[in-house]
């Protein structure tokens, strides 16, 4: 559940976001997280050393 609670407070300020009529911002909210994502997910991995 705790890898949800970064997902679920950005989720959060969009809907307040759009509630209070700043969906240019929450907008960008959104487009900031998804690529924060992306790109967690495609950069390159540091190599681990590994003892033996």
């Amino acid at each position: 559940m705790k890898a949800f609670i970064p997902w679920l407070t950005v989720l959060a300020l969009v809907i307040a976001l759009n509630a209070m009529r700043l969906r240019p911002l929450a907008t960008a909210l959104a487009v900031g997280w998804l690529i924060y994502c992306v790109w967690t997910w495609v950069r390159p991995k540091k190599p681990q050393n590994r003892p033996n």
